[in-house]
């Protein structure tokens, strides 16, 4: 395991299924850092979440005597300070496509995919805020095939999401795909090319702790935890 600092935690605040703390924890994983996680149920009372960031949002990482939030920047911080195994290309060019499509995740696909569906069918029920809404479940779900026929065009001239190599892009996007994946909202036998992509990841060691997740009220996918799917 990495040590970042002597007698220092490194300790994650998250909540289970929120790509962006699963983002952070892959990352955690891949370079080997052992994380104490601490789950954060920010929408009840007596939580500290805005001590912590004031911009109210997870994961926080404390790490280093620091608290780190936004998990783009914290993954970057990640890579720069233990190297290996190394999450960013060489180049200039092959780091921009990366961290275009870790946008392209953290913006427009949480937008119109990962949010809509998540909070219908998972958070409304967790928070007891109301009964899913229909219509934006449909809209959400539809968006996810129409993503998944994007990144399969990537895939069919790509080994991996931005180029030839794994990447912080192909952990960002597992992040959301492994979210949507726990309710069973992703039509895998839409693109087998995409399906390979997310079986080869989601054998890494780095993502048994993201298969071991249980959120009260909310059981996994049958399939959820097969390598084999």
């Amino acid at each position: 395991m990495n040590t970042p600092s002597p007698s220092s935690t490194v300790r994650l605040y998250h909540i289970a299924l929120s790509p962006f703390c699963r983002k952070v924890r892959l990352v955690l994983a891949e370079k080997r850092i052992e994380v104490e996680l601490v789950e954060d149920r920010y929408w009840e009372p007596g939580t500290e979440l805005l001590r912590r960031n004031p911009a109210g949002k997870l994961p926080v990482l404390r790490m280093d005597g620091r608290l780190m939030a936004e998990s783009q920047a914290i993954c970057e911080y990640l890579d720069e300070t233990i190297p290996n195994p190394s999450l960013m290309p060489a180049s200039a060019i092959e780091r921009y496509e990366v961290r275009r499509l870790c946008a392209w995740f953290d913006d427009k696909f949480n937008t119109e995919a990962t949010q809509p569906v998540m909070n219908e069918r998972v958070w409304k029920k967790v928070m007891k805020t109301g009964y899913p809404d229909s219509r934006t479940v449909k809209s959400g779900l539809k968006a996810i095939k129409d993503h998944m026929d994007y990144l399969t065009s990537l895939l069919e001239t790509r080994r991996w999401l931005a180029g030839n190599t794994m990447s912080l892009a192909d952990f960002t996007a597992a992040a959301h795909f492994s979210c949507l994946d726990y309710i069973s909202d992703v039509d895998w036998d839409r693109s087998g090319l995409l399906q390979e992509w997310y079986a080869t990841i989601k054998s890494r060691p780095a993502f048994r702790s993201l298969l071991a997740d249980h959120l009260p009220g909310v059981p996994p996918a049958p399939h959820y935890a097969e390598l084999d799917f």
